[in-house]
């Protein structure tokens, strides 16, 4: 069974609710997702490189294509301010 993550524009994103679980459960796919975090945030300071983020918030699985600013061990932050939690995040590609 796939899932569908729904495309939302990074600006709805400040809207959401989010659970504080965390939606990874292995230790190794938590790891590399902090590895894929900080690659994502130097391409997008340096070269301003766009990515998907797949994440989940209370109610739908939802992905966004956006340029990453910054990470903290709680949060990746876009443009605006907007964030999601790292913990609500599957992947980015």
């Amino acid at each position: 069974m796939t899932t569908t993550f729904k495309p939302i524009e990074k600006e709805d994103i400040a809207h959401l609710v989010f659970p504080t679980t965390d939606v990874l459960t292995d230790k190794h796919e938590i790891f590399q997702r902090k590895q894929d975090l900080e690659k994502a945030m130097a391409m997008g300071n340096t070269d301003h490189v766009k990515i998907e983020i797949f994440f989940e918030d209370d109610t739908n699985q939802l992905v966004t294509n956006t340029t990453v600013w910054a990470v903290t061990p709680e949060h990746l932050v876009l443009k605006k301010g907007v964030t999601i939690p790292v913990n609500r995040i599957y992947r980015i590609i």
